[in-house]
């Protein structure tokens, strides 16, 4: 259990009995108390970064009337990769605290899989110069799969060391299912490490006997369920099920009919992985407050998902909740029923203002720049014909599980190639990491390009470098653009780059301010539609077409993968 090393009783305990004024009295508030279910009226008072008391009667050295606004606790984040918003931390926290957001639970295995723990403990310091309270899982599964080649490898000896950093808390996402189920020695080994702490789940589509040795093994969330049958199995199983609603992921909405009375205890809001420009457009956790209020959902057990449900799952005894001995982090907002933060404290102290915040940009310094090693000469995207057969994989809208279809090859020059009127696209996953020069390759159907290709190394979770195209020539130019900046990500038609971002910091993160970023993501999805893509982002897309732990075809540096079997398979179907 955490708790605010910071708390000052003595005086904490003078103010909440009166004999001494509080720093700030935040007066005609309506409280929305997660603790009793109720929206009353309430004064705050705080001392210090905590909240002293709540109640009538407390006076202080600072008055601030909310004019009878609605105060509710800081939200907090159950489960988010912070690389996927392509800034690091410090950058993350000026996005999304002025959103509400004033805790995180990030799980850091992007950076990890490129880089190791390093990465890990780069994340760790950066984070500690931000407004927001970012803690960490260890990530349990670097590299996810042996089906894929990361950059760096954690075991249980590098996640022991990790384990003593304050900032963390348990021990994240366990894609290897398939080894917790056999009782994998590493990953037992893992799992016994953090026996009483927090360890996240990930076990899209299990069930029955499986999910139940899964379960046993200490598990405790999962944040894959796409449909309410899958959440509800997983529920009565005993686990805490967060509800997702990311970038390419978007499974909120299918899900808010598991919300009610008996359930709602059980389940809290995560957003896993989301870009800045969804960041800016509909915002972070508050968004999926939002989204569920408008799907039937009560205000107040909205927004218990949203902060006590996620602090006792990890234990963070000091949030959650607007009660005294509590941290002073608290949302204020003008309607109940479309919550969007007007004001945001953190420890006591306002640091955003409509939508701003309020406190200096801190910089992160760039590293892990050199990690994109890529032997040119030995790279081929051609496909020698081999029948007139292959496996495809098959994108699902606004979904990271794809389909695996089987569709005739088109065959040019004794080749397989792309056949953009079919929406047949190539796909290539280069690996970058070692400088192996091999490249998986396979072709997807649903992206949409009718010309060009898109590339980038933002490939979860080993980060290799993807490439989707309608041609040959376009995927070369647009993998090129990529690695020549050290990473990121591009578009391309032919021989001309039409947009790029670069991402230096171990190919997944920028080094520049959140809006440089949305900006060009934003030029690089126009240059990708004006190719034919479909969708609100296609680098997201592709970035998980690459994921070889979530159904059902998925593409990595040495081929393809059945998920559902977890090996390779040929792409000519026989």
């Amino acid at each position: 259990m955490r708790v605010d090393a910071g708390l000052h009783l003595p005086r904490l305990l003078a103010v909440a009995r009166g004999d001494e004024p509080a720093d700030v009295v935040l007066r005609n508030t309506q409280l929305v108390n997660v603790a009793s279910g109720e929206v009353h009226a309430a004064d705050i008072a705080l001392a210090g970064a905590h909240i002293a008391a709540v109640g009538a009667g407390y006076h202080a050295r600072v008055e601030h009337d909310l004019g009878g606004a609605y105060v509710a606790p800081g939200f907090i984040d159950a489960h988010v990769h912070i690389e996927s918003a392509m800034v690091p931390p410090s950058e993350f926290a000026r996005v999304v605290v002025p959103r509400g957001v004033t805790a995180v639970i990030s799980d850091p295995h992007e950076i990890a899989n490129v880089v190791g723990a390093d990465g890990v403990r780069f994340m760790l310091k950066d984070a500690r110069q931000s407004a927001l309270s970012v803690y960490f899982n260890a990530p349990s599964c670097v590299p996810a799969t042996q089906l894929a080649t990361a950059g760096a490898r954690l075991d249980s000896t590098d996640l022991k060391a990790l384990r003593a950093e304050p900032e963390v808390l348990g021990l994240a996402e366990v894609m290897n299912y398939p080894g917790v189920i056999q009782g994998d020695s590493e990953v037992l080994a893992k799992l016994s490490l953090f026996r009483g702490c927090p360890i996240d789940g990930h076990c899209p589509g299990l069930s029955r006997a499986e999910l139940n040795a899964y379960v046993a093994a200490g598990v405790g969330s999962d944040h894959e369920s796409t449909s309410v049958e899958e959440a509800r199995h997983k529920l009565r199983l005993g686990l805490r099920v967060f509800l997702r609603e990311a970038t390419s992921a978007r499974n909120l909405r299918a899900l808010l009919a598991l919300v009610g009375p008996a359930s709602e205890r059980r389940l809290c809001f995560c957003t896993d992985d989301r870009h800045v420009p969804d960041l800016i457009d509909e915002g972070s956790v508050d968004h999926l407050v939002r989204v569920a209020i408008d799907g039937g959902v009560d205000p107040v057990s909205a927004i218990r998902m949203a902060t006590l449900n996620v602090a006792e799952h990890f234990g963070l005894a000091d949030r959650g909740m607007v009660a005294p001995g509590r941290r002073a982090d608290l949302v204020v907002f003008a309607e109940l029923r479309a919550p969007r933060p007007e004001a945001v404290y953190v420890a006591g102290q306002v640091v955003a203002r409509e939508g701003r915040l309020l406190t200096p940009r801190c910089p992160a310094p760039v590293a892990f720049t050199d990690s994109v090693r890529i032997d040119w000469d030995g790279i081929s995207f051609g496909v020698p014909d081999g029948g007139p057969r292959i496996r495809v994989i098959g994108v699902v809208p606004e979904q990271v599980v794809t389909e695996h279809r089987i569709l005739p090859a088109r065959i040019e020059g004794g080749c397989a190639v792309a056949d953009p009127t079919r929406d047949l696209l190539k796909m290539a996953v280069i690996e970058r990491h070692l400088g192996s020069g091999r490249v998986g390759l396979g072709f997807v159907q649903g992206v949409g390009l009718r010309r060009g290709a898109i590339a980038g190394t933002v490939a979860h979770d080993h980060h290799n470098l993807a490439a989707i195209g309608a041609d040959d020539r376009s995927l070369t130019t647009a993998a090129r653009a990529v690695a020549e900046v050290g990473g990121g990500l591009a578009v391309a038609d032919g021989e001309r780059v039409l947009a790029r971002l670069a991402l230096p910091i171990a190919g997944l993160m920028s080094d520049r301010p959140y809006e440089e970023v949305d900006s060009a993501l934003r030029a690089l999805s126009a240059a990708a539609a004006q190719l034919g893509a479909d969708g609100r982002d296609p680098f997201m897309l592709m970035s998980f077409l690459a994921l070889e732990v979530i159904p059902a075809l998925k593409l990595t540096d040495q081929g393809l993968v059945d998920v559902s079997r977890f090996r390779r398979v040929p792409l000519f179907a026989q």
